[in-house]
């Protein structure tokens, strides 16, 4: 049986200011939790049921995981689980590490993207389409939201996100030669647009707002995904998409 300690530890890396005292945070569910195991994240420690023991006892032993077993009520308790397979894992936030690149790698800005959702997708996106490095303002949602986490499925452990001020970032980078390339509504269009070989730097804006007039200031390319229907917008991680698949066309790694 779990202890209150352990229960109320757990509950509390649900908020942002305890997962920052305590420099830890949660991941739910069988894939991301295997997934997890393949990283370079330290693990506190993991619950599993025992239908989860059973299923992945070698993994397990090959990891060299002390899982503690639990039931499937007790798990529900703490997260949002759906089968009885599942587990849970406390693992240690990395530190915020500056971002540069490559002159041949692109990578992804994003400027106070808020929904946690949405950054979990934008992040599993950014996996897909082998982008690694993505720099955050401040007040994009934390990368270790548990709703991020799950939305990311298990993509967190390839994608380093980097959490700084926009602005001073691109004058820490001024002597690079990198273009820098906006979504923006009036834009030139997405199809007309020829991405530079020699890699760059992409920005995602808010969710209400698009990326900022101070941040836009630095922005060399302006794009926009042209509209065919009657759709008055699109959701920020589907249009991340369709910037990182028009770029992969033209760009493969």
């Amino acid at each position: 049986m779990l202890s209150k300690n352990r229960i109320k530890y757990i509950n509390s890396l649900k908020i942002k200011k305890y997962r920052q005292l305590h420099e830890a945070f949660l991941v739910e569910g069988a894939k991301s939790v295997l997934e997890l195991f393949d990283s370079d994240f330290e693990i506190e420690f993991v619950l599993v049921t025992q239908e989860f023991q059973q299923k992945y006892s070698s993994i397990l032993t090959r990891h060299n995981v002390a899982a503690e077993t639990v039931t499937a009520q007790e798990l529900e308790g703490l997260g949002s689980f759906q089968t009885n397979d599942s587990c849970l894992a406390v693992a240690r936030t990395k530190e915020n590490a500056f971002l540069s690149a490559s002159p041949s790698e692109y990578i992804l800005m994003l400027d106070d993207v808020r929904d946690p959702g949405n950054l979990g997708t934008i992040i599993r996106v950014a996996d897909w389409y082998g982008i690694t490095k993505v720099v955050c303002s401040r007040d994009t949602t934390d990368v270790y939201n548990p709703k991020v986490i799950a939305a990311a499925k298990g993509s967190f452990t390839r994608v380093n996100l980097y959490y700084t001020d926009l602005i001073r970032y691109f004058q820490e980078i001024k002597g690079g030669s990198q273009q820098v390339i906006g979504a923006f509504l009036g834009g030139d269009s997405l199809y007309e647009f020829a991405y530079p070989a020699h890699g760059g730097i992409i920005i995602m804006g808010n969710e209400s707002n698009g990326i900022s007039e101070e941040v836009g200031r630095f922005v060399t390319d302006k794009i926009m995904i042209p509209r065919f229907g009657a759709a008055e917008s699109l959701n920020v991680g589907i249009a991340t998409a369709v910037m990182l698949d028009n770029m992969r066309r033209q760009v493969p790694l």
